[in-house]
């Protein structure tokens, strides 16, 4: 028997989730359950590994347990993009350690994307939560210049169709004259990511998958006929068991010491008023990453992701306890308020409607753990900040995995190196904000 140490917790709404409207909440989990396979964890990769389940063997009867709700944990708090092409965050440039490894991991970001836009089309998921336009990477600086022509240099080695943009370009798209430069690839899909999660599940329970919600899972054990895992109000047996969990591998007790778990925060305006809208200009829908990835992500929407709204997201923290304090939120909430008018003065008017925090879960040497981590008990967590599309890969190679099969996806994560080992607690602590403070500050104006 072994205790799960702690469950998810956030501050602030699931913003994504808050502008669609409630959604009908599904029961928690209570008394004696079994299944064939369980899955722990209703976010990108919990649910991608229960739709290739389901995919490969349809027969199984498969649980999906979430602590919260659908699209109001981690999935419903990202930015939404689903990014194909390499995104090393510890990179200066986005590049990874070489074109070979680059080249392997966009061509599996592009079939993680194509499962996803499968999901939309057999689910009917609305294409308003799953658009392939692609993405920019903003440059507000001759720094931000550089590091974009840097890693256009790299794209082109790989081959890789890309735009550098002019300042008066990225006016013309974003309606702001803040930025310098930018650089477009294609890629990218843009999620409204609460929206693409709640319909994914929706399509899984018409395919015979049961979720439940608010169902933390606060004791796990193994006998000789496999897992049970204890809830609240009730267990659930099975012989096979899917961590899908991302930071919370480590609360059930795997690769502690191993895992760094950064706090990002993040606004949503109000909608923008017509005139607003007018004052603004630019296109309807764009997503612009820092070209430093210390810097600000900007993402304006419109009615197909559930309003005309500016999302902004900045500043990162360390925190081994996986949970921002209220006074975190404020004070980032008003650097991003800085932020949001040195970019729109136009929009100076325009007020923050929700703000929030949401947890990233990375290892230093940016692997990911997709494996059995015991017998019967698999893995598809740590995401490196890339839950959309690294999660949803996860998601299939654990499926695979569980059922024995093998393909290009597993044998990319199982070759992958164990995480490796973080400084003692709390020099980890002191040691990652005050790195983080200091690229913050190189990367000020991105």
């Amino acid at each position: 028997m072994r205790n799960v140490h702690r469950i998810p917790f956030h501050n602030g709404p699931a913003a994504w989730s808050e502008i669609l409207g409630a959604a009908p909440a599904r029961a928690a989990l209570s008394g004696e359950r079994g299944c064939d396979v369980a899955v722990v964890g209703g976010g990108f990769a919990g649910l991608s590994a229960a739709r290739r389940l389901n995919q490969i063997a349809p027969e199984a009867k498969v649980i999906l347990v979430d602590a919260g709700r659908i699209a109001e944990g981690g999935a419903g708090r990202n930015s939404g993009f689903m990014i194909d092409l390499p995104h090393e965050l510890t990179s200066h440039d986005y590049a990874g350690s070489s074109e070979d490894r680059d080249r392997i991991l966009t061509r599996l970001n592009r079939l993680a994307i194509d499962f996803a836009g499968e999901a939309v089309r057999d689910y009917a998921i609305p294409d308003g939560y799953f658009q392939r336009t692609g993405k920019i990477n903003g440059a507000a600086s001759e720094v931000g210049l550089s590091a974009n022509r840097s890693y256009a240099a790299h794209l082109g080695a790989l081959k890789e169709p890309h735009e550098l943009l002019d300042a008066k370009a990225m006016r013309e798209i974003t309606g702001t004259g803040y930025y310098q430069g930018g650089l477009y690839t294609p890629g990218t899909a843009m999620l409204q990511p609460a929206g693409y999660v709640r319909g994914l599940a929706q399509g899984l329970e018409r395919q015979g998958v049961t979720i439940f919600e608010t169902s933390p899972v606060v004791r796990y054990e193994t006998s000789s006929s496999g897992w049970t895992l204890h809830f609240a109000a009730g267990t659930l047996r099975a012989p096979k068991v899917i961590l899908a969990n991302n930071g919370h591998l480590e609360s059930f007790g795997f690769r502690r010491g191993r895992l760094m778990h950064i706090m990002l925060n993040a606004c949503m305006t109000e909608e923008l008023t017509d005139e607003q809208i007018r004052r603004l200009g630019g296109d309807a829908c764009w997503g612009v990453t820092p070209s430093d990835s210390m810097g600000t992500t900007m993402r304006r929407i419109s009615k197909a992701q559930g309003g005309n709204r500016i999302v902004i997201r900045q500043g990162g923290y360390y925190r081994p306890k996986m949970q921002t304090s209220v006074s975190d939120l404020k004070w980032r909430e008003g650097r991003m308020r800085e932020k949001f008018k040195a970019r729109f003065p136009q929009l100076a008017d325009v007020r923050f409607q929700y703000s929030w925090s949401g947890h990233l879960c990375l290892s230093k040497n940016s692997v990911s753990v997709m494996r059995e981590l015991e017998p019967n008990l698999f893995s598809a967590c740590v995401c490196n900040g890339l839950g959309t599309a690294r999660g949803t890969l996860m998601g299939v190679a654990v499926a695979e995995l569980a059922c024995g099969r093998t393909s290009d996806i597993t044998a990319f994560f199982l070759a992958e190196d164990e995480p490796a080992k973080l400084p003692p607690h709390p020099f980890d602590t002191i040691g990652a904000n005050a790195y983080m403070r200091w690229k913050e500050w190189q990367a000020r104006l991105e």
